[in-house]
């Protein structure tokens, strides 16, 4: 699984899984999603959970699990937080902090801000969102997150989703072959699992 991961019902389908079968072995790790997806591809990773900016990687089988928005987080006071509506260009005026490359939101805000000719100072790097949380709570930095990571820290960020910023991070399985029982049985386990995490749809701010 991706690092910093939180998704709960990978978990518990691992957890079915392993009631299920018992005799099978369960290895988990954790990496960066471009590094996992490599491994998937050799086949020395059967299965793995995933952030990316393309729904399906090249070569692989995928089961989107969540499609979510880019969002600037900050604290209460911060300038952007007084804004209704964010724009990427608006955070030239910041230093970020966001996920290292190699991970699916830092690969949706990297290539947004190329589309734009934009460059902005990524000023701090962690893998963790709670890491990205506590930096941008201190007034360090401005966070690059998702809707519902964003969400988690409600209590002292705001956020605001970046307006021209539309192509969403994806959390999603990716598999290269289900020739393997076991790869056939954690994905029927992980499709019941995550088939109860659907977000529900945002509503749409007013322009």
């Amino acid at each position: 699984m991706v690092i910093g991961c939180t998704v709960t019902p990978l978990f518990d389908a691992l957890a079915a899984f392993h009631r299920t079968h018992p005799g099978v072995e369960i290895c988990l790790l954790e990496d960066n999603s471009d590094r996992l997806v490599e491994g998937v591809r050799a086949g020395t990773i059967d299965l793995a959970l995933i952030g990316t900016a393309t729904a399906t990687p090249d070569g692989l089988d995928a089961l989107t699990i969540i499609s979510e928005r880019l969002v600037a987080a900050v604290p209460a006071g911060h300038p952007l937080a007084k804004q209704r509506r964010v724009m990427l260009r608006d955070l030239g005026a910041y230093p970020i902090v966001c996920m290292p490359p190699g991970t699916g939101l830092r690969t949706v805000f990297d290539q947004a801000c190329t589309a734009q000719s934009l460059q902005p100072v990524i000023a701090l790097q962690a893998s963790a969102a709670d890491a990205i949380a506590d930096l941008a709570a201190r007034g360090l930095a401005v966070a690059i997150l998702s809707d519902s990571m964003a969400a988690r820290y409600s209590d002292r960020l705001t956020a605001r989703t970046i307006d021209d910023v539309e192509t969403p991070v994806l959390l999603a399985l990716t598999w290269k072959s289900t020739h393997s029982p076991a790869v056939r049985e954690l994905l029927v386990h992980s499709r019941q699992a995550f088939a109860y995490t659907k977000p529900a749809p945002r509503k749409k701010h007013p322009h």
